[in-house]
């Protein structure tokens, strides 16, 4: 990998856990539980579309991990990772169908998939198929939450691509 790449996927990484631990720390918006807007996932969007899915796991993975351990929620390590790693797998399998214009389409997919891979892991570990009742509300809220981090992810990604930031010299 080269120098450049690396340093950007390592600054990158950084950005998404600092991004999680700030919102942590925020007042929630809505009265729902479970319902925050993933500001981190602007980031996991961004390295999908500009380096790929490895380097999208990666940041994930580190995130989810060093983020749950940094505030403590690592009672909520299961329902991130369940969540996160459906969502990358969802926009993952899309992303050869959307262009760097449709990351917002992207935001929104990702948001729903990553509430259905939260609500699977609630249901498995506690066994109460009951609590899928919540789901239409987390797909909903989930549908505005991923418009917003999509948009702000096309910004980002368009910033990002003028600096070359894969060391590829344009060609990616």
């Amino acid at each position: 990998m080269k120098t450049k790449k690396l340093a950007v996927l390592a600054l990158l990484t950084a950005t998404a856990l600092i991004l999680f631990v700030v919102e942590s720390l925020l007042p929630t918006f809505v009265p729902i539980p479970g319902v925050k807007l993933g500001l981190s996932n602007i980031i996991t969007v961004c390295v999908l579309f500009l380096f790929g899915r490895k380097q999208a796991l990666a940041v994930l993975l580190v995130r989810v991990v060093l983020g749950s351990i940094l505030t403590g929620q690592t009672g909520a390590l299961p329902y991130s990772l369940g969540g996160g790693l459906l969502s990358l797998l969802a926009v993952g399998l899309l992303r050869p169908l959307l262009s760097h214009r449709q990351l917002w389409i992207a935001g929104m997919l990702g948001a729903v998939f990553h509430n259905v891979g939260q609500m699977a892991v609630a249901v498995i570990l506690t066994r109460t198929v009951s609590l899928l009742v919540y789901l239409p509300v987390l797909i909903l809220c989930g549908l505005f939450t991923g418009l917003f981090t999509g948009l702000c992810a096309q910004f980002l990604w368009t910033r990002l691509k003028k600096i070359d930031p894969t060391g590829s010299g344009g060609n990616s």
